[in-house]
Order: C-alpha cells, then sequence, then structure tokens
C-alpha cells in the first residue's frame, strides 16, 4: 500500500473516531445553530423575560406593562431577528439574578409603588384573561409542573395571579429550580493521540479542562403568592436578605392585590446537578402531549391515503392506456365511427388547448404558488434537519421569509413561461405578468396583515408590528422580492414556450349539458387532501394557538409529500373526467380541484376557534385568529392549486401526444 493510500486510510479512521466520540458523549447530537455556555461557580446568571402571552386573547403585551420590578441598570432590549419581531417577541432584561451553584432565598426583589387606579384595573384584566409570564434563562423558557388527577403536566412560564371569589392574589415570590450538568470537555487528542493522529488534531490544554464549570440544563419556576409585611422592607435594597423566613406553597394564595397598596417581590434559587445531557435540554419541551396518539394517527392516516392513492393512480392508468391502446390499434374510418363509442376526450382535441378565461391571472397564481410550495418544502426541509431549532428562536419565520424572497426567480420564470405558452409563443406582456406575480400574493398578504395590526395598535399589542419593521418589510419586497421575480421573468421570456401537440379550431366546440354541476365535483375533490393532513393541522394549530411547541418536522415534512402526490392525483383524476365529458375548459378546474382543499382548511379553522378555543375573548381576538387563517388558507389554496394544474397540464400534453392525430 502507498504512502496516500495510507494517508488516506488514517484520516477516514480519524474522522470516524471523532464522529463516535461526538455520538457517545451526547447520545444523539443537539440542534445545529447552539452551544453549551460553560459557567464557573458563582458566576452571574441573569433571567431576561419576554412578553405576556395567554390563549385567552391571543395578543401578546410587554412583560413590563405590568408593575413588576425593574433591573437596576434600567430596562434593556436583546437583539431580536426579524422573525421574533413578527412573532411578537420582545425578549428584555430583569432584575433575577443568580450564582452558578449557589442556592439563596429570601432574596428581596423590590417594592413597587402604591398600585393607582388604572395599574390596579389593567392587573385584574390580566388575572382574568389567564396572561402567562415568560421567563428565560441561558436561551431555555421557564418550565413550571402541575399535577392533576395523578398526572404531571408541562407548562411554559406561569401566571400572573390567580382569582377565588372576586379576590385577585398575585404571583409575588418566584421558586427557581435550576437544573446543571458538569462541563465535560472531550480531549480527543489524548484518546488518539498516537501516530499520525497526534499532528492532525490539536491537544486541548489541560488547565482549561481541569476547571470546574457547569452547563444549565433545566429551568424550573413555582410561583407562589406570599404575605409581606410592606413596613418591614423598607430600608431593604435589591437583593438584600428579607428579615422573615418565606415559605413557598403553590397550593395556597396569600397576596390579594388591593388599589393604593405597594407590592413586594420576592425569590429565591436551588440548584441542582441533574443527569440531563446539554444535547438533551430540550426534550422536555419538544415532547408533546399525547405522543402515542400523534404518532399512530399520522402513520395511519399516511397508510390509508396512500393506498387509495395507489388504487386511484392504478385504475386511472390501466383506463388512460387501454383507450389509447384500442385507438390506435383502429384505422382512421373505424377510428371515425367509433370515437364517440371510445371515449369522449378525443372529441375535444381542437379545444384542449384553447386558452382560459383570464389567463393573465391563472400565470401569476401558479408562479406564486410555485413561490410559495417552494419555500415551504425548503423550510421544512430545514427545519426537519434541526437548522431552525426552538432554540433559535424566530428563525423559522426569517427563514420562511428569506426562501419566499429567493425564490421570485421561479416565480417569475414559471408565470411568464406559462403565460408565453398559452399565447403561443407571443413575448407581449411577460414584463406586467412578472410585475403583478411579484405584487399579487404579497400585496394580499399585506392588506391582511396592515388590517390586523392596527387593531393590535389599538390594544397596545407586542404583537403589533413596528413601524420601522413595516419599511423594512417594505424595502424587502421592493429591493429584492420584485427584482428577482422580474429577472425570473426575464429568462422565462427566453426560454422557449411549451409547444401544444395539437392544433386549436377557430369555432369553440359546445360543451354538452351535464347531470351535475362541474364546478360541485371540483369543490368535493378537496376533501382526499385534506384528509392528508387534518391530523397534522390540529397539532399545527394547537402549536400557533395554544402556546405549545411544534417540532415533528420529520412528519410534517412526509405529510408535504404526501399532500403533494394526492392533489396531483386528483387533479389529474378530475380533468380526465371533465375531458371524459367532452368539458374542455380544464384549465381553472384542474387548478381548484386540489386548491379547495382550503375551503376545508378554512372550515375546519372556525371548528377550532368554536371548538377548541372556547375561552377565546372578545371580537378583536377572534377577528386577528380568523385574519391569520384566512392569510393562511390563501397560501394553502395557490399552492396546492398550483400542484393540480401543473400535473393536470403535464397529463393533457402528454394524452394528446400519444394520440396520432391527423
Amino acid at each position: 500500500m502507498n504512502r496516500s493510500n495510507m494517508d488516506f486510510v488514517n484520516h477516514f479512521r480519524i474522522w470516524i473516531l471523532t464522529l463516535c466520540l461526538v455520538f457517545q458523549s451526547g447520545f444523539g447530537f443537539y440542534l445545529p445553530g447552539s452551544y453549551p455556555h460553560k459557567y464557573g461557580i458563582g458566576d452571574d446568571l441573569w433571567v431576561k423575560v419576554n412578553s405576556l402571552t395567554s390563549i385567552d386573547t391571543e395578543m401578546p403585551f410587554s412583560y413590563y406593562s405590568l408593575p413588576f420590578c425593574k433591573p437596576q441598570e434600567g430596562v434593556k432590549d436583546s437583539a431580536e431577528n426579524l422573525g421574533e419581531l413578527l412573532m411578537g417577541d420582545r425578549i428584555e432584561n430583569s432584575p433575577y439574578r443568580f450564582k452558578m451553584h449557589t442556592n439563596e432565598s429570601e432574596i428581596f426583589l423590590c417594592r413597587s409603588e402604591p398600585l393607582l387606579a388604572d395599574q390596579f384595573k389593567i392587573l385584574k384584566k390580566r388575572i382574568d384573561e389567564m396572561y402567562q409570564v415568560n421567563l428565560i434563562l441561558d436561551n431555555l423558557p421557564a418550565i413550571r409542573f402541575t399535577k392533576k388527577e395523578g398526572f404531571f403536566l408541562r407548562w411554559t412560564g406561569y401566571p400572573v395571579g390567580i382569582k377565588i371569589q372576586d379576590v385577585y392574589y398575585l404571583f409575588n415570590h418566584l421558586k427557581f429550580n435550576v437544573l446543571v450538568h458538569k462541563y465535560e470537555e472531550t480531549n480527543v487528542a489524548r484518546v488518539m493521540g498516537t501516530g499520525d493522529a497526534a499532528e492532525v488534531i490539536p491537544t486541548i490544554a489541560k488547565k482549561e479542562s481541569d476547571e470546574p464549570g457547569y452547563m444549565v440544563v433545566g429551568f424550573e419556576v413555582i410561583p407562589c403568592s406570599v404575605m409581606h409585611n410592606v413596613d418591614s422592607v423598607k430600608n431593604l435594597k435589591m437583593y438584600g436578605k428579607y428579615p422573615s423566613p418565606i415559605k413557598c406553597d403553590p397550593s395556597t394564595v396569600a397576596m390579594p392585590i388591593k388599589e393604593g397598596q405597594p407590592l413586594i417581590f420576592t425569590y429565591e434559587v436551588a440548584f441542582e446537578e441533574s443527569d440531563i445531557k446539554w444535547p438533551s435540554r430540550w426534550d422536555a419541551y419538544l415532547k408533546m402531549e399525547g405522543a402515542k396518539v400523534h404518532w399512530f394517527s399520522i402513520l395511519n392516516s399516511l397508510m390509508v391515503i396512500t393506498f387509495l392513492a395507489g388504487i386511484v393512480l392504478v385504475i386511472f392508468l390501466r383506463t388512460v392506456r387501454r383507450d389509447l391502446t384500442r385507438y390506435e390499434e383502429l384505422d382512421k374510418e373505424a377510428q371515425a365511427q367509433m370515437s364517440e363509442e371510445l371515449s369522449g376526450w378525443k372529441l375535444v382535441v381542437g379545444d384542449v388547448f384553447r386558452a382560459p378565461t383570464n389567463p393573465s391571472l391563472l400565470c401569476i397564481m401558479v408562479g406564486d404558488g410555485v413561490q410559495i410550495l417552494g419555500m415551504a418544502v425548503v423550510t421544512i426541509l430545514f427545519a426537519a434537519l434541526g437548522f431552525m431549532s426552538p432554540a433559535s428562536r424566530g428563525t423559522l419565520v426569517t427563514g420562511m421569509l428569506f426562501f419566499y424572497m429567493i425564490l421570485g426567480v421561479a416565480a417569475g420564470y414559471v408565470a411568464v413561461r406559462l403565460w408565453r405558452t398559452i399565447g403561443c409563443g407571443d413575448n407581449k406582456g411577460w414584463v406586467s405578468v412578472s410585475w403583478r406575480a411579484a405584487c399579487f400574493f404579497p400585496g394580499i398578504a399585506f392588506l391582511i396583515l396592515t388590517t390586523l395590526n392596527f387593531l393590535l395598535w389599538g390594544s397596545h399589542s407586542t404583537g403589533a408590528i413596528p413601524f420601522s419593521l413595516f419599511v423594512i418589510l417594505l424595502l424587502l419586497w421592493f429591493c429584492i422580492s420584485v427584482p428577482l421575480t422580474l429577472v425570473g421573468g426575464y429568462f422565462g421570456a427566453k426560454a422557449p414556450h411549451i409547444e401544444y401537440p395539437v392544433r386549436t379550431n377557430q369555432i369553440p366546440r359546445e360543451i354538452p349539458g351535464q347531470k351535475y354541476p362541474s364546478w360541485l365535483l371540483v369543490l368535493g375533490a378537496g376533501t382526499l387532501p385534506f384528509g392528508t393532513l387534518f391530523i397534522e393541522l390540529f397539532f399545527i394549530m394547537s402549536s400557533i394557538w395554544m402556546g405549545r411547541v411544534y417540532y415533528v418536522f420529520g412528519f410534517l415534512l412526509v405529510v408535504l409529500i404526501l399532500l403533494v402526490v394526492v392533489c396531483a392525483e386528483v387533479s389529474l383524476v378530475l380533468t380526465y373526467m371533465h375531458l371524459c365529458v367532452e368539458d374542455w375548459k380544464w384549465w381553472w378546474k384542474s387548478f381548484f380541484a386540489s386548491g379547495s382543499v382550503a375551503i376545508y382548511i378554512f372550515l375546519y379553522s372556525v371548528n377550532y376557534l368554536v371548538f377548541d378555543l372556547k375561552s377565546l375573548s372578545g371580537p378583536v381576538s377572534a377577528t386577528l385568529y380568523l385574519g391569520y387563517s384566512l392569510f393562511m388558507v390563501i397560501a394553502i389554496m395557490l399552492a396546492t392549486g398550483t400542484v393540480g394544474f401543473l400535473s393536470s397540464f403535464w397529463f393533457v400534453h402528454y394524452l394528446f401526444s400519444s394520440v396520432k392525430l391527423d
């Protein structure tokens, strides 16, 4: 064996051993984009606060909109990305301070000024609306455990307070439990420091690896309502020792809020060494309730829909193939005599490629559908690989915006090339089509979001998009998305258009009267695609509106692929059925055959609002919910409709290319 081969083998062995060590040390891998932070004993740990949230109103508010304690150095916003701002997150610093691996109790935080009438009113309102306080330590949200009927339930955050017999109680004492894991630094060179490996892998300094350090792997909070003595804390400063022991009992409440009286806040913290590895610290958040039901329901849905789609596809292909075979075996006279007996689709040969009504609108919707579908596939793929984890807040929304803008090239290309195909190669109007494709869906989204934003602005919610962010979004739209769409349109205008296999007659053929309206069948076709995703839709809706973490993107990717397949098959079958009854107006019907799934998703959203979000209070909250749902179903309609149309177009082109016609 020569020198080069030996070097290759040695390097290969080093990589394999390194991978084994990485996987063995973590028993798996952590979400990309995150790294462990090592704290020495006594190092400061600062808790951050996020917006107050509630499943009762779906409107987030700033943490400091309530009379909570403020940091000594003043309130400062943490650096936030575009996705966090759009989701209504407002992460700020807080006065809660811990020292690593140092247990502390009876820590005085602050005494507020006597509650004014407005403060008292807003505090009661937030308690009535079940608002939760969201705390973050080392990028981990605070988690709360409650026991109900022998089961432990997990909650993120803790309630502002509670109402019992018309008396409002505030949770003014927090008991924190921080789980830590001893820092383990794998010195790879010690394991493989023999032969050539020592030259390849750098040796880690012994002094640094021997320093004691810990990583935060869990952050639990227990809220308590404790009656404090106002006079005993007059001279206490922040982080001073409260003069008397504090007993935190979450099963009792003792601090009623009253107008004109101050609030006193205290906390305690305990550190606990845990066996939880740092790569596994998000497991408690990512575990969804009813996991077994979730997996088995989705698997059952996938199997049933795949089986049905397979049957439809097999029957469909056999029918079409039989028609083609029988037709090609006959001579010309027999073909003329038996064309009606064989099938009706050959009778519309001179009209099947006749331009549809509103062709430019169809091209624009198909182009935007390609852009939305591409964005969904790429985003979910990256999320399934772990690059858009909950540990990196806002990356999912930021990624969606980024991929949507980049895929403007595809939208312009598809829209213009389809426009030229319908116009038999005419380039006239491609700039207009590109421009409208760049503005159609974003314009609808902008209109809906602006209307909803006025409602959020009026409610002083942090969910309202700031004016500066509106300007940024408009700049991204007109300075990146629109030019990229025009570039795609330019390439679409230069690309050769798709040639029709048959000529179109000058006089359109009359469509025979049908027993049932064809659009009724088109609207009913959306039930099959809806059947592939309604179970997953429940978990997604729960994640968005019930505050649960959704992270089964692997299953979502499978469901999305299956949805695309079913949409294509449903549209193919409907198009074939329309052609068989001599209905040559298949263009729009093929789009809405699969796009009609959006109607059922919207009806499901209304059903979810009525039966699952019973506590949603006020017309503003319901309007926000329905507005965001409308935005979602329009995007789904464009994406699924595009799949149906493109598959039908390919099928019709292939079908009439396969038949020998004079």
